[in-house]
């Protein structure tokens, strides 16, 4: 369970510039990959509550990105959810 790195292919297509690392899109996808990572042990380890506790922690602080992302570009909001294979929420 680490976390992802800046120079993982699949995160490099949310990156506004060479020197990007705290664009809301690329936090977005550093926190699916850390999401997906946690689901995956939480799977195998079902009584991890401290985990289960970071897992949610994780998933609000998404939600709060998410909607930050589409009240500002609604566009990019778009790209970011078809790229990730996420579910987007209608206005």
């Amino acid at each position: 369970m680490t976390r992802p790195n800046l120079d993982d292919e699949s995160i490099q297509m949310f990156k506004t510039g060479p020197n990007d690392t705290g664009s809301s899109s690329l936090q977005i996808a550093l926190l699916t990959k850390r999401i997906e990572s946690l689901t995956e042990h939480l799977l195998v380890n079902k009584k991890d509550y401290a985990c289960q506790r970071g897992l949610r922690i994780l998933l609000g602080q998404r939600s709060r990105l998410m909607k930050y992302l589409m009240k500002k570009d609604r566009a990019e909001y778009e790209r970011v959810m078809d790229g990730l294979n996420l579910r987007i929420k209608s206005a």
